[in-house]
């Protein structure tokens, strides 16, 4: 089997990239398209710093088909933030010290805007129960969960903006 085209949604744009049997869409994101914001930590599904969104869903792209996205909405950390400024989430990551290599982060911030858009009042066992597939091996988890609490205190339609409004990391628009 050779490499093929595949065409989906990045952070609001659309994009086709031509890649080879079973690349993983982290790969892609990361080497083809300079995506670099999700992180390559385990490359086995059990850490979380891959976590992007697909269809609004998080999904660990280290584990995922390039091939399965075709056709489909992907959103990585750099389509979270707004065009100019930080996004509601990552403000309060940042003011609660929710971060210290931040390597975890990419993924926790993703992971914690679906949470916000399923659920903007979480409670505190939501929140640990939605944090469980992200490893954070500097913070323990309570600076996070205190900034997801925080984000989630002042969500309002910030968190579940539509991906017309994401910013393109390219700088095109």
């Amino acid at each position: 089997m050779g490499s093929r085209i595949v065409s989906f949604e990045l952070c609001g744009r659309e994009v086709e990239v031509l890649v080879s049997p079973m690349a993983t869409l982290q790969s892609v994101l990361r080497s083809q398209l300079g995506y670099t914001g999700t992180k390559e930590g385990c490359r086995q599904g059990g850490c979380g710093s891959c976590t992007v969104l697909v269809d609004g869903e998080p999904m660990m792209s280290c584990l995922l088909p390039v091939e399965d996205v075709e056709g489909r909405r992907v959103t990585t950390i750099e389509g979270i933030a707004p065009v100019a400024g930080l996004a509601p989430i990552q403000q309060a990551f940042i003011e609660k010290n929710a971060f210290q290599c931040g390597y975890c982060t990419p993924g926790m911030v993703v992971l914690t805007k679906t949470l916000l858009d399923h659920h903007p009042s979480p409670s505190r066992d939501e929140i640990i129960d939605a944090l469980g597939g992200n490893v954070c091996r500097c913070t323990g988890y309570a600076p996070i969960i205190e900034a997801i609490e925080a984000a989630a205190a002042g969500a309002t339609t910030d968190a579940g903006r539509d991906a017309g409004d994401w910013p393109d990391p390219s700088g095109e628009r």
